[in-house]
């Protein structure tokens, strides 16, 4: 006789629930004035972890404010969503609540890392990410329509990229003031600026100024490298379409960058690159070379690093036509 045939069964592992449904976040209260959501639940993308987000936002808002989305860096392997940076953890309040009080939400959203999975899943997980906040706007009293894209280091990539494929907002010098038409349908997400801070623009040439510092396009093991699944000198055209000056068309929204000139990371020439192009391209650009900056603000006086954020917070105000 034959051995009897093991009877098979068929496990049907259950959907990952509706990020568009679930309840949001117990609200806390981290300074006067502030509402803080952390950890909304905004996507999960079949083997992955669920990516979530923070949300700072001004305590009591009567009409619907703008929103600055902020990508954090960590060279596309690690960092943490609600992560400016050394030069900001000791902040009291934080940079974020400090934005919150001026009337602007602040989002830090969660995106896959380079061990997780290659680009481009990281700008999928941010457009996911514009998605969730345009569906719940309503009920997180936000205004898509009055967007800005912040970033620093990797995240400053990310963010350029976001901002470079998302809808933007004719330019002008402003944008609409609060309570005025924003140009978008209610729901819908429009990118009015981006601000990046020494960020990476051109992967197929992310050579550094300095002559103690190397970098090797076909090393495997780079950053670079583990975010394209590829070194950038194997695949230089994979590079630039993951690169933010390979995305630059007219259209293109406001950009503030800002770059030390002794940065031994992220070499200023990267964003004097991405300001080339978007000027090419007839978009604004206003880079702001930083004396004596290193990546991170590393050894900038306190009152340097303090100006390069009040900068960008006056970036985001002249954006989102909001009083500063």
């Amino acid at each position: 006789m034959s051995p009897a045939t093991p009877p098979t069964h068929s496990t049907r592992l259950p959907a990952p629930e509706d990020p568009g449904t679930l309840p949001l976040p117990p609200a806390a209260f981290p300074d006067p004035g502030v509402e803080l959501l952390r950890g909304a639940f905004y996507a999960q993308r079949p083997g992955s972890r669920p990516l979530s987000m923070d949300l700072w936002l001004p305590r009591d808002r009567g009409a619907p404010v703008p929103v600055v989305v902020f990508v954090h860096g960590g060279g596309w392997r690690i960092g943490r969503r609600d992560d400016l940076g050394p030069r900001f953890r000791a902040w009291q309040p934080g940079p974020f609540a400090r934005i919150a009080r001026q009337g602007i939400a602040v989002a830090c959203p969660d995106y896959r890392l380079s061990a997780e999975a290659t680009a481009p899943a990281q700008l999928e997980d941010l457009s996911d990410a514009l998605a969730w906040l345009g569906a719940r706007a309503d009920e997180i009293g936000v205004d898509p329509g009055r967007t800005v894209m912040w970033g620093e280091s990797a995240g400053g990539h990310l963010a350029a990229l976001a901002a470079l494929t998302a809808p933007t907002a004719p330019t002008g010098p402003t944008a609409p003031a609060a309570g005025t038409e924003t140009g978008a349908a209610s729901g819908s997400v429009t990118v009015r600026g981006c601000a990046a801070w020494y960020a990476p623009s051109d992967l197929t040439n992310f050579g550094t100024d300095h002559p103690k510092e190397r970098f090797d396009p076909r090393d495997p093991d780079s950053s670079e490298a583990r975010l394209l699944g590829v070194p950038p000198a194997e695949d230089p055209e994979h590079a630039l379409a993951h690169s933010p000056v390979g995305r630059v068309a007219p259209g293109a929204p406001p950009f503030l960058l800002m770059h030390g000139d002794e940065d031994r990371t992220v070499a200023l020439h990267q964003s004097v690159r991405l300001a080339e192009a978007l000027h090419a391209a007839g978009a604004q650009a206003d880079l702001r070379t930083v004396p004596g900056g290193d990546h991170q603000w590393r050894a900038l006086p306190e009152e340097d690093v303090l100006s390069c954020f009040t900068t960008t917070v006056d970036f985001f105000h002249d954006r989102l036509g909001t009083p500063a």
